[in-house]
């Protein structure tokens, strides 16, 4: 077994994301107020703060003002408040309907906030984090739970340097152990930890299996004349069918550049559906279209969202931990937005850990999920509880008129919870029984492949080391979901990562180009047989997203 240098900390916080470092942010203020020394620490798989960071993004600044009342004095980078909201039904490939805000849902309306770049918020939120003394440690992947008993006692980092059958190289590097009494794991959607996690202490044992989508974002540079800074646009409707969720949207941000993407339940039916190329075909509606000709694509992302709300809620805590954020699943479907109520538990997180630091150090953080429970977090998902499910029950149109009614009429207050009790890996059809989806050809003007997509968001890993994707069964994608699916990963992937080529006995043969891998996790979701784990590769690897 190989040795590892052990740093003790008072509290460990795995993801620099809005989450972790708000909640890094709180504790240090806690500190501070209370004349308290702190050893804090945030580990992060990306090269950089902000790295792996991508969000739409349209930012409710609610938590960013408790945590930091005076943000616009320390520079954060809120500068695009959105001056106009608009939401299109895209009838068909050419035809759309603008939205009357009437029928748009109280809860989707952007009035008051920004439109922001979420990795800039980030590397700023680091930035506030290092003044206040935290300890941040970007390009180390945390890759184990430590436990002692059955506590969490901390993480481990990767080791570096290892080849690909795991054997040490010559730049070989042990992990480091990070322990603490209480670590907060702030991952994002579906961290591997997280997973780890739930599994281990049975947290889903009272909720319904988490829901998910895949969201795939462009930012592009337009021509002036079209430019409307602070105008958030949504669409739904074409190019998905009446029976997947989904919707776009194009956010003009600062200096003439437009954010804009597609997000798609992955509960979709059709095996043959690809996420990426229903994106490209999307950008050529008319509607969209019209603010890119002339324009410029400066970057590429791709990166699951979790969407499953209240009921898909996990148990919070456990022996030394918790978690918070989109690591537990805390996105607001209705307001399509997370990072407000990932701040927010974040910094909830942080008051119960402190409060323990300083209370004899309970095993469990009881008080957490307390906490979030009084809070406004609880009565925005409560609110949103039905948002989900109804979409998925009644399909776009009528879920949308139901959405309408419980939103506008009712404040989401009905008196019924409705539910969503299949995984999104269930919901697929056999491919002989699903309509094959013809997808044009890219155009290399506003459509383009995902290898060209993939080198647009920096992706570099280290070739010669583990596969941090790993199979369960390495002849299953053969044998079963060929046959069955006409083998789903070659499409549900946005990076190219899975193909199947012909091997050399002249029969189809199962391929991972784990290099491309933008780290989305949508093979870990949507793999029919979920013989696919996503796990962290070495620290530093993945995406280098600018702007995201």
């Amino acid at each position: 077994m190989t040795e590892r240098e052990a740093m003790e900390f008072d509290v460990v916080i795995v993801g620099a994301g809005p989450c972790g470092l708000s909640a890094a942010c709180r504790l240090m203020q806690l500190a501070a107020d209370n004349s308290r020394e702190l050893n804090v620490c945030v580990v992060e798989k990306g090269s950089e703060i902000g790295a792996h960071i991508m969000s739409g993004a349209v930012l409710e600044p609610r938590a960013l003002s408790e945590l930091f009342p005076d943000w616009e004095s320390r520079g954060a980078p809120l500068s695009v408040s959105v001056a106009a909201d608009e939401f299109h039904y895209l009838r068909n490939a050419d035809a759309a309907i603008r939205i009357p805000e009437f029928f748009v849902p109280k809860p989707a309306r952007n009035h008051g906030n920004y439109v922001v770049s979420l990795g800039e918020v980030c590397r700023w939120l680091g930035d506030q984090a290092e003044a206040l003394g935290v300890n941040l440690f970007p390009g180390f992947a945390a890759s184990e739970v430590l436990y002692e008993d059955d506590r969490v006692v901390g993480v481990a980092t990767g080791d570096m340097g290892r080849n690909a059958q795991g054997e040490p190289k010559d730049s070989f590097e042990p992990g480091y152990e990070l322990r603490a009494p209480y670590t907060i794991f702030a991952e994002g959607c579906r961290g591997s930890l997280g997973k780890q996690l739930e599994q281990r202490f049975g947290l889903r044992a009272d909720a319904d299996p988490q829901h998910y989508g895949i969201g795939l974002k462009e930012i592009w540079e337009i021509p002036a004349d079209r430019h409307r800074a602070g105008t958030v646009v949504h669409t739904l409707g074409w190019p998905l069918d009446a029976h997947t969720e989904g919707g776009g949207f194009l956010y003009h941000a600062r200096d003439n550049l437009v954010y804009l993407g597609l997000i798609i339940a992955l509960n979709y039916e059709n095996p043959h559906l690809s996420p990426f190329h229903e994106f490209q075909r999307w950008k050529l509606h008319p509607q969209i279209r019209a603010t890119l000709e002339g324009g410029r694509r400066v970057s590429y992302g791709a990166r699951a969202v979790n969407k499953g709300g209240l009921q898909s809620l996990p148990r919070l805590v456990f022996p030394g931990g918790l978690l918070a954020g989109c690591d537990a699943g805390f996105l607001n479907g209705a307001k399509i937005k997370g990072s407000h109520t990932a701040m927010k538990t974040g910094m909830l997180a942080a008051e119960s850990v402190f409060s323990a630091l300083d209370a004899g150090q309970p095993a469990v953080l009881d008080d957490y999920p307390r906490a979030v429970e009084a809070s406004w977090v609880h009565e925005e998902l409560y609110q949103a509880r039905n948002f989900g499910p109804a979409q998925k029950k009644f399909g776009t149109l009528a879920g949308a008129a139901f959405i309408w009614l419980d939103q506008n009429l009712f404040g989401g207050r009905l008196p019924f919870t409705l539910r969503a009790p299949q995984a999104d890996h269930d919901g697929l059809k056999h491919a002989s029984d699903a309509p094959v989806i013809d997808y044009p050809s890219p155009d290399g003007q506003i459509t383009f492949d995902r290898l060209s997509s993939v080198y647009l968001s920096s992706t570099n890993h280290e070739e010669d080391q583990p596969c941090h994707l790993q199979l369960a069964d390495p002849e299953l994608p053969v044998a079963d979901n060929l046959p069955q699916y006409a083998e789903p990963a070659q499409r549900y992937c946005p990076a190219g990562v899975y193909e199947i080529v012909t091997g050399d006995d002249g029969g189809p043969q199962f391929q991972i180009n784990a290099q491309n891998c933008v780290h989305c996790k949508t093979c870990d979701i949507k793999d029919p047989a979920q013989n696919i784990t996503w796990v962290v590769p070495e620290g530093g690897g993945g995406p280098n997203y600018s702007g995201m």
